[in-house]
């Protein structure tokens, strides 16, 4: 028996630039996987049309006229939840800086903005928006909640672990996220005081033309120093070196910084799993890893390698996880010492990292 054919994907186009907006309908009519099912110039018709829509997935301008694509984010979030990517000019810094707010107002993914036909990278441009947009389509979101009913329920938590083993003091940290990944990272990273005992090594899946921008967004937003990973630097404790775009980001077993151009693993460069499978290699029982919101396995085989050697793992518990793909994949596999919801997770990384134990 013949399956179905999927329904194409419905798309909101929201772009106030007619240019822009036709070249993205152009693009989205020729992926079979999508349909527009409508466009419009700006954030309030955006939100005077959602209802009778209905939308799968919206692509969002973040600089329109009137409301921004931010606030429009908010307001989507709160009142018609969803899935939404942002399309953004990636060498604008107030543009920049928007975006990463809107992924923090609940926005999954940030993409760049298409610049002509003619333009070099431009197919490429093309196909990560398609793809983006249909796979973001698949999230299901949830209208933007307070994150203060974690807090409530400490008391009843009963964390998945294996209580029978006690972690060395760590010397180093790695952390990794993918959809979902930006406002998690500010929510984590935030609750660190700035002695923080340990570096940070970062990898976030995210178009390369908006690493140094999201460096700099988490470095506003956080009490640690953070900036983008550079080649053979030594990690001082308290800094978070973020994976550049497109480049690997490993330990060396001399204990600096590597920046690889090999090719990507699992589909993803940065990888994850090679982030952690370095420091498995370099730290063994002294290395700390975490694992936050995302789709795919990344990071997963990695862990399972820290803790083969003797590391301790932290992932992220499905009841808060945006995506519980990564941190899921990780438990399956066997490479996560405790899961933990998000508002838990920097509380348990301080009290491993100052040698207090679990």
């Amino acid at each position: 028996m013949s399956m179905a054919p999927q329904p194409p994907v419905r798309v909101m186009v929201v772009e106030d630039s007619l240019v822009v907006r036709q070249l993205l309908v152009h693009i989205i009519a020729s992926d079979p996987r999508l349909v527009v099912a409508a466009a419009v110039s700006s954030a309030e018709e955006a939100l005077r049309e959602i209802g009778r829509v209905r939308p799968d997935v919206i692509s969002m301008d973040i600089r329109l006229p009137g409301m921004d694509g931010l606030e429009a984010t908010r307001k989507i979030m709160s009142e018609q939840p969803t899935p939404i990517v942002v399309i953004a000019d990636s060498i604008e810094d107030s543009s920049l800086k928007i975006s990463m707010n809107a992924l923090r107002a609940g926005a999954l993914t940030v993409v760049e903005k298409p610049v002509g036909l003619s333009s070099a990278g431009y197919a490429a441009i093309a196909s990560t928006i398609c793809t983006q947009l249909y796979i973001m389509s698949q999230v299901p979101v949830v209208r933007q909640r307070s994150f203060a009913p974690w807090r409530e329920a400490q008391v009843s938590w009963a964390p998945r672990r294996e209580p029978e083993w006690s972690p060395a003091r760590p010397s180093i940290m790695g952390i990794a996220a993918s959809t979902g990944g930006p406002p998690a990272l500010a929510r984590v990273l935030s609750a660190l005081p700035r002695d923080f005992p340990l570096p940070i090594l970062l990898v976030q899946h995210m178009g390369a033309a908006f690493m140094e921008g999201f460096a700099s967004w988490l470095n506003g937003l956080v009490p640690l120093e953070v900036r983008l990973a550079q080649d053979r630097e030594i990690p001082t404790p308290g800094r978070v070196y973020v994976a550049p775009g497109d480049r690997h980001l490993l330990l060396s077993p001399a204990g600096t910084l590597t920046m690889s151009a090999e090719p990507p693993f699992g589909n993803q460069r940065p990888s994850a799993t090679l982030l952690f499978q370095s420091m498995a290699r370099s730290a063994g029982r002294r290395s700390l890893g975490v694992i936050l919101t995302g789709m795919g396995e990344d990071g997963a085989q990695g862990l399972v390698e820290m803790r083969q050697a003797g590391g301790y793992a932290v992932a992220e518990d499905e009841s808060t996880a945006v995506v519980y793909g990564m941190p899921a994949a990780a438990v399956r596999l066997g490479g996560v010492s405790v899961s933990l919801p998000l508002d838990l997770i920097a509380p348990r990384i301080l009290r491993l990292a100052r040698g207090e134990g679990e």
